[in-house]
């Protein structure tokens, strides 16, 4: 039984005529005596909750920021109209700071034998699955003094996946691909390696791309055009060690990375490479392998909704084993990690000449705009000088970091969040108009 704020009203105006006029046993007997029965025959006319049936129906996914709605039908099998108040709990990730108790409570009225259907809209904050909690109901007597209160399990579940905010780049890089492709009318000398089509020659041409043989057979001087090679490899690695829960501004340094994966993964399949993921720290928490090309992308969504940040240091020799078993000789292999002097020279350095070996390599990582901050601030204060001072040997270090790595034959993207995905799909294409991919 639950009582309600009428209750408490009424029993408060009632007790204080009698401690002002009749202060005693009898008179508090008198008035509450009255109270209590109202309340059980109010408690007994309300609509039972136990037999109360619920079904759901709505959104399983749903993308970070964007919203989701979930039914949720309520039948009333029993004689009695039902008025109540309905709580449906989910984890307080699933609406933003403060809305929860708005979102999840609904005021609903069932007829007797009749159903009612109730939506719950959903903005959630964090990636991952989210798992309905229970149901409870209040049921409430025509007078309003005292409620039945029951719960119910309903499962279902809610998987929040990656935003992708940097979808946004993917038509420019779309029109970059073109280029080197040879398909728009700004048709260049690809350094491609495989070979397109014929053309007549104009002045400007590289001498070295003249099919003399053709030119035989014909009045007019032919060039070769070419275009990057296809159905070529790329795994993409996801460090998800203790490095990877830092958080740039906002966001944690695996969201900004995982950002930065889609939008390469879109423009690889476009272009018509074969695209694996690997999510790695001391064991695979993820793994996608041998899709097609328009099953790469929602394959990869899906494997990367619950991936977290795991507190551990990487395994960087397990990470390089996992990588070559994955990859065939020859594949791109592009690793999100981070840039921190000690994870990679303790880690990845000794490691990375057996990828190097057989791979190409990109080494990708999320700069914190902040210490670009720091590093321009004025020097009008002490602290300034101190901030801009740490600021610039942060940059020097990151800086010398990124030197080793390209020593031992890596390409180094090291950029701000909002700025890693453009960046890394910028050095994708980069590769492949060199003719290294």
């Amino acid at each position: 039984m639950a009582l309600t704020g009428r209750t408490a009203l009424l029993a408060a105006l009632g007790s204080l005529p009698v401690g002002i006029l009749a202060p005693s046993w009898t008179g508090m007997l008198a008035v509450n005596a009255p109270l209590s029965l109202a309340i059980l025959c109010d408690y007994a006319l309300a609509a039972p909750v136990r037999t109360l049936r619920f079904t759901r129906t709505g959104d399983t996914t749903v993308r970070l920021g964007d919203d989701a709605k979930i039914d949720l039908t309520i039948t009333n099998p029993s004689r009695r109209r039902m008025r109540a108040h309905v709580r449906d709990a989910w984890p307080p990730s699933s609406w933003p700071a403060g809305t929860d108790q708005r979102a999840s409570r609904h005021s609903v009225t069932v007829p007797a034998g009749e159903r009612r259907r109730i939506t719950t809209v959903f903005r959630p904050t964090r990636r991952g699955e989210r798992q309905a909690d229970r149901i409870t109901v209040r049921s409430y007597g025509p007078l309003g003094l005292a409620a039945r209160q029951g719960s119910h399990q309903v499962p279902w579940v809610l998987r929040v996946l990656p935003p992708f905010t940097s979808r946004k780049h993917l038509p420019s890089r779309l029109a970059r691909l073109r280029e080197l492709d040879g398909r728009t009318s700004v048709l260049t000398r690809g350094q491609g390696t495989e070979f397109d089509s014929l053309r007549d020659y104009v002045p400007g041409d590289d001498t070295r791309s003249i099919d003399w043989r053709a030119t035989a057979r014909q009045n007019a001087v032919a060039v070769r055009t070419w275009r990057p090679e296809r159905d070529r490899h790329i795994l993409v690695v996801l460090d998800t060690g203790r490095t990877s829960a830092g958080r740039v501004g906002d966001i944690p340094r695996l969201d900004a990375a995982m950002d930065a994966a889609l939008l390469l993964a879109a423009l690889a399949s476009r272009a018509g490479d074969r695209v694996d993921l690997l999510a790695y720290d001391r064991r695979i928490r993820a793994q996608v392998q041998g899709r097609s090309a328009g099953d790469t992308l929602p394959a990869l969504v899906n494997a990367l909704a619950t991936i977290e940040p795991e507190l551990v240091e990487t395994d960087a020799r397990g990470l390089s084993a996992a990588a070559l078993a994955c990859a065939p000789r020859g594949s791109l292999v592009v690793l999100l990690t981070t840039l921190d002097a000690a994870p990679i020279e303790e880690g990845l350095l000794p490691v990375l000449p057996l990828l190097t070996q057989r791979h190409t390599v990109l080494v990708a990582s999320v700069a914190d705009p902040r210490i670009s901050e720091m590093s321009h601030r004025g020097r009008g204060t002490i602290e300034n000088v101190y901030e801009a001072a740490a600021a610039t040997q942060e940059q020097s270090r990151r800086a010398r970091t990124a030197a080793q790595l390209e020593r031992h034959g890596a390409t180094v993207v090291d950029a701000t969040p909002e700025n890693l995905a453009p960046a890394l799909s910028d050095a994708y294409l980069a590769l492949k108009a060199a003719g290294r991919l």
